[in-house]
């Protein structure tokens, strides 16, 4: 039995809790309800214990308000209340977050038995609170976006997407949100049969199965949703047309990357409103890094920032005039993710071969599976670092 926090009852009650925790209890009279803090403060004092009795000293009114303070501040832990129970006290007690209710002259198998119960169902509920805390979301929208072109999305968002597709993790989607020139489909080798427009006119927009007809396949496993094959067309897809296509993807697949056009158009702060992770990136340059901490500074306003950010800097070159110093303090947060200047990017790009396609070595791919890795769930190899070190600097958030 963990430790037990008693409030307002008399001896004889104290003595009955006393018996049944093995001197396992810390007593309180009422008044120490009225120090500062409260009740809240007192269980912190008391080193947090799973359960905390409120005695027949405290008002019912009051012991009520306190258990919804604590269920609502503090849900793993298990509030009993003593009073003399009736089937409305019962209901206005559950519904008030107390966990159980005991007689006043409770005998102490009955004594033992709330207390067993009110423990098992704080352990419970604690378990609960940590694996919701820490597990990693079963459905993950991802946004690849920079305030500038040419700074290498298309790039980022293949190799990520492609990483995805072949961990095994579920199935993954990449949708080309560059309404005019998007060219996630060339990065990738593939002729498309259908495009974005397709994919949010007639059944497609309405019904799953015939979504996914319209998707085109990578040799990895990968899904996408090609950009659209001319300006005017992709023109002609509305930001709610967006919206629904994203929505039904994210039902459909564990992982949805969207590699957006450059700065923030209605389709971008429309795919980000559903995020759960932002790739905010830029080049290594004066106007590539200003306008990342623009576009950072305007999402913040916007309270468009997902949780998980994750901040990238593609084609670094120390011979260009700036540190990775220089543009941490530009941008005002450290760097998650730092990628070089490479030849095997171009190489690969000119291919359609992503280069987490295949067991490169070079250190781009180093520095894209360092990216992969945070969408990967937490292990010992991960942390071991078994999918290879960046030989620069690499923050985590």
């Amino acid at each position: 039995m963990s430790q037990v926090l008693i409030i307002g009852a008399d001896t004889a009650l104290e003595q009955q809790f006393a018996r049944a925790t093995d001197g396992d209890l810390v007593q309180l009279t009422v008044e120490h309800l009225d120090v500062h803090g409260g009740l809240l403060a007192r269980i912190e004092e008391a080193g947090f214990p799973n359960v905390v009795v409120l005695g027949p000293d405290v008002a019912l009114e009051r012991a009520l308000e306190l258990a919804q303070a604590v269920d609502l501040s503090r849900p793993a832990t298990s509030v009993v209340i003593v009073a003399d129970a009736d089937a409305d006290l019962w209901v206005t007690a559950m519904r008030a977050g107390v966990r159980d209710v005991l007689a006043p002259d409770a005998a102490l198998p009955d004594v033992t038995a709330v207390l067993e119960r009110a423990d098992e169902r704080a352990q419970t509920r604690l378990q609960a609170t940590l694996q919701e805390t820490t597990r990693v979301p079963e459905h993950r929208l991802i946004v690849v976006a920079s305030p500038k072109g040419g700074v290498g999305k298309t790039t980022v968002s293949t190799n990520l997407a492609v990483g995805l597709a072949q961990s095994g993790l579920g199935s993954t989607v990449l949708v080309d949100l560059d309404m005019q020139f998007g060219d996630v489909a060339s990065a990738l080798a593939l002729v498309p049969d259908y495009t974005l427009p397709d994919t949010v006119h007639g059944a497609a927009s309405t019904d799953p199965l015939v979504l996914k007809t319209f998707l085109s396949r990578h040799p990895s496993g990968l899904y996408v949703v090609a950009g659209s094959d001319s300006p005017a067309s992709g023109d002609a897809v509305s930001a709610e047309q967006v919206a629904r296509l994203l929505d039904t993807l994210s039902h459909e697949f564990r992982h949805v990357i969207v590699d957006t056009a450059p700065g923030l158009s209605d389709h971008t702060l429309i795919a980000l409103e559903r995020a759960t992770d932002l790739v905010l990136m830029s080049s290594m340059d004066v106007p590539g890094v200003r306008g990342l901490r623009k576009e950072l500074d305007v999402l913040r306003e916007l309270n468009l920032v997902p949780e998980q950010l994750h901040l990238l800097l593609n084609m670094s070159d120390p011979a260009g005039g700036l540190s990775l110093a220089d543009v941490e303090k530009a941008v005002g947060a450290p760097l998650d993710v730092v990628l070089p200047r490479n030849p095997a990017v171009t190489l690969s790009t000119n291919t359609g071969v992503p280069l987490l396609q295949e067991s490169n070595r070079d250190p781009v791919s180093r520095g894209l599976r360092q990216l992969l890795s945070r969408f990967l769930p937490a292990t010992e190899e991960r942390q071991t670092g078994l999918l290879g070190r960046l030989p620069f600097r690499a923050g985590s958030r």
